[in-house]
């Protein structure tokens, strides 16, 4: 909910699986959130900032986090390299 500024006034805002899209309950005490920082492609050096990736439990049980993890980093950081090239 929001008041009329436009800001946010709920108490609580739940998480959602970044690779399933699921909503993380907060009884899901197997969820993960990962940060995995931002790297300067021409560098090589970390820029100080992250990206925070969300894992369900219910990835984490069927032993795909690591592939879901791998995976949207790889996304991210082609859409990356291909904003970068325009």
């Amino acid at each position: 909910m929001q008041n009329e500024a436009g800001e946010n006034v709920d108490l609580y805002v739940p998480r959602k699986c970044s690779w399933t899209n699921r909503l993380v309950r907060a009884k899901d005490h197997s969820s993960v959130q990962i940060n995995v920082a931002n790297v300067d492609p021409v560098t090589g050096v970390a820029t100080g900032d992250s990206t925070p990736y969300c894992l369900a439990g219910y990835i984490r049980f069927k032993s795909e986090g690591d592939m879901a993890l791998t995976d949207l980093v790889q996304k991210k950081d082609a859409a990356m390299l291909a904003g970068s090239e325009e």
